[in-house]
């Protein structure tokens, strides 16, 4: 197990090497700190020296990825590509263009995110879960037909109206809850409730038929038509077995979804004004703030990666059978 996973994360480190080349490639190459400059400066005309100025400020005045001006090693070290890209692999996310630090503002923003996403993605899956459950236990019935139905009206609804119709309704006409905003602690929970619960009835359709699926799937294999003829009862067959083998596929699109729960959801916080990493990456695409971009394009890559190895570590849990040398 424990060569698996180094294997694991060396294989990951050509592929975050990619991508930071290609985010290097991206935002330095295609489109240069001048090009950078003129945007942030907000000019139709903008003069050389404020150009320069802007550039000298954040660090973007120097060579690409050669500094043959430099000596040694600093011809390495003193260029865009080491400071902007390289430290990204030590956690070093620098600063935002309104000089903020990166790093402090993921870490103080990680935990709204979390304490939306979190609760959506648990109570979702039970939720969601349960359902193509029962779906699959009343399968070829009146129940499974409407069910089904439901779930592709439910999937053809846009998360838009699901925010804009729950904040009208609940928050302007039935003023129970607070239309946006966010606190700490305790008080959160009243900013929390109607983005959670949006949350999980937007992807109850289109996450339980395809639990569905699965689980009609598994039963429909040898050893549930074992189990029947011994004699079991079709909710024991359904709970006892169907379930439990169908966890691998379940964990696959599960597991993997976690680490990527520290991102946010851009949407939910957005129209909620929740100050998670969400809306802090909406906001600084829109403030054209590409360092803030940059990193948490690097963070999404890492967790990605993460989530993957969760997965495949998930796999020994639920099925025995599975080793990894």
């Amino acid at each position: 197990m424990f060569a698996y996973i180094v294997r694991r994360l060396a294989y990951a480190v050509p592929i975050l090497v990619g991508v930071n080349l290609v985010t290097f490639v991206l935002f330095f190459v295609v489109n240069s700190p001048d090009d950078m400059a003129r945007m942030q400066l907000g000019a139709k005309r903008v003069t050389p020296e404020a150009i320069a100025k802007w550039k000298a400020e954040r660090g973007y005045d120097k060579p690409l990825v050669w500094n043959a001006e430099a000596p040694g090693l600093e011809k390495l070290t003193r260029t865009i590509f080491f400071e902007k890209s390289v430290r990204l692999f030590v956690f070093d996310f620098g600063f935002s263009e309104d000089r903020r630090d990166i790093g402090r503002e993921i870490a103080a923003r990680m935990w709204p995110s979390l304490a939306l996403a979190v609760p959506v993605f648990l109570v979702g899956l039970a939720v969601c879960v349960s359902f193509a459950l029962l779906l699959a236990f009343f399968r070829a019935t009146y129940l499974d037909f409407w069910g089904v139905v439901l779930c592709v009206a439910m999937m053809s609804i846009s998360t838009l109206f699901y925010i804009i119709g729950g904040q009208y309704v609940f928050s302007k006409l039935w003023r129970l809850v607070p239309i946006s905003g966010y606190a700490e602690g305790p008080d959160a929970l009243k900013f929390l409730v109607l983005p959670v619960a949006i949350g999980v009835v937007a992807g109850i359709g289109a996450s339980t038929r395809w639990y569905r699926t699965i689980f009609l799937e598994e039963m429909g294999r040898e050893y549930v038509r074992t189990a029947r003829a011994k004699g079991l009862a079709e909710s024991a067959v359904l709970f006892g077995h169907v379930l439990r083998n169908a966890l691998i596929p379940i964990l696959t699109g599960v597991v993997a979804v976690i680490p990527l729960l520290f991102l946010g959801s851009l949407l939910m916080e957005s129209f909620f004004g929740i100050p998670g990493l969400g809306s802090y990456t909406i906001d600084a695409i829109q403030a054209q703030d590409f360092a803030v971009v940059r990193a948490m394009v690097f963070v999404g890559s890492v967790l990605y990666i993460v989530g993957l190895i969760l997965t495949d570590l998930s796999y020994t849990l639920v099925d025995p059978r599975i080793r990894f040398d």
